[in-house]
């Protein structure tokens, strides 16, 4: 893979000239024989969800640069599929929330409607356009409170232009790819030889050099992780790469989407021992960890407690800055947020809209266990300060 490196870092750079602000690669610790800074592993994850983008538009090359620039470990993707079977970044499975679809009338005969994990969905599908067509379109900001300025410049891009991002960093950032829908993908796109979905997914991650168990040394030189709501899937990958797996648990009313067990059911402990032989963890929506009414947080529950008990990690959903996401508890402070579920529910890693954020708060929080005291003793005193802010904002 050194022959791929160059390429992979030009077309980085390449991307990051459409943004709106240069990129700075962060502090590394490259040698003269091209070694990189290797993942921190000395606390909990910072995954960047679908990149930066609660600056940026979600699933773009720049959000997933702007998040690796701002110092996340992970970045986090969905992967679907184009007509043609090429694998694409890109969270939902029609195009009209967040891409100017809408605006090409070459298209407009395109419109579907399918069952959709047994409901009926209407509009543009990313399975009925081949790539080139789907490289036409230009990407949108999802929500409309943040950064709308960058509308409209981004394009689709593939799982292996991705990779390439995360491989071409000047440290090295695990990649967090979620095989999203199996079920419907299967369904309408067909490869040769029978293959199915899960065997492009795992194909491409082979064909990059992903391998390796966690933590293993051919893990923390690529570090992935894959992710899905469908345990039938992960039971099916899990017989081609030993690469960590981690089982998505959605709402508590919202069934799998293969195998229609409920939350109660594959949060059981009788289904942590089944799938534990196939998992490392688990990533919950954060509130079906600790629930909320009224937008505040009310009692814990017990599922990282007993998830840890079944030696699964826990990678809760979803952390974003803003005011409407932040429950009344935290006065409105991000890092308020991120001091409670880090050092009281105590998960292992977390999904963030805002890469940045989440690495001040570790870096002014934490200390590297093998750091010298001098490092402790500050990092330890910035701790102590942060909680004295903390308490005067709430009194």
């Amino acid at each position: 893979m050194a022959s791929s490196r160059a390429p992979s870092f030009v077309f980085l750079l390449l991307i990051v000239g459409c943004t709106a602000r240069p990129f700075h690669p962060l502090p590394s610790k490259n040698n003269a024989d091209g070694s990189r800074q290797p993942l921190q592993t000395f606390r909990p994850f910072n995954i960047a969800h679908r990149g930066s983008n609660g600056e940026l538009p979600e699933e773009t090359a720049p959000a997933y640069v702007r998040a690796i620039e701002e110092g996340a470990d992970f970045i986090e993707t969905d992967i679907l599929s184009s007509k043609d079977g090429v694998l694409i970044c890109f969270h939902d499975v029609t195009l009209d929330d967040t891409t100017d679809i809408a605006n090409h009338k070459e298209f407009a005969n395109r419109k579907r409607t399918y069952e959709v994990q047994g409901v009926n969905m209407t509009g543009f599908f990313t399975v009925d356009f081949s790539l080139k067509e789907l490289k036409s379109l230009r990407v949108k900001q999802r929500f409309s409170f943040r950064d709308q300025q960058y509308n409209g410049k981004f394009e689709i891009i593939t799982f292996e232009e991705f990779i390439s991002i995360a491989l071409g960093a000047p440290r090295v950032v695990g990649i967090y790819p979620e095989i999203k829908n199996p079920v419907f993908i299967n369904q309408h796109v067909k490869w040769s030889s029978g293959k199915r979905f899960e065997d492009k997914f795992v194909e491409t991650l082979k064909k990059y050099g992903y391998k390796g168990s966690y933590l293993s040394k051919d893990w923390l030189k690529k570090p992935a992780f894959v992710q899905s709501f469908a345990p039938t899937s992960l039971v099916y990958i899990s017989k081609q790469t030993d690469l960590p797996e981690i089982l998505l648990v959605g709402d508590i009313n919202i069934p799998t989407q293969d195998t229609n067990q409920s939350y109660w059911e594959i949060t059981s402990d009788s289904y942590f021992d089944y799938i534990k032989k196939y998992v490392v963890g688990i990533g919950p929506s954060k509130d079906t960890v600790v629930p909320a009414v009224n937008n505040h947080l009310q009692t814990p529950t017990d599922l990282v407690t007993r998830a840890h008990a079944h030696d699964l990690q826990v990678h809760p959903y979803t952390y974003r800055n803003e005011n409407l996401f932040l429950h009344l508890n935290f006065s409105q402070d991000p890092y308020e947020e991120y001091d409670y579920w880090i050092n009281k529910i105590g998960v292992d890693g977390l999904f963030t809209d805002f890469a940045g954020s989440l690495h001040n708060f570790q870096k002014w929080t934490s200390a590297k266990p093998s750091g010298d005291k001098g490092d402790r003793r500050a990092s330890k005193l910035l701790r102590e300060i942060s909680l004295l802010v903390s308490s005067y904002k709430r009194a």
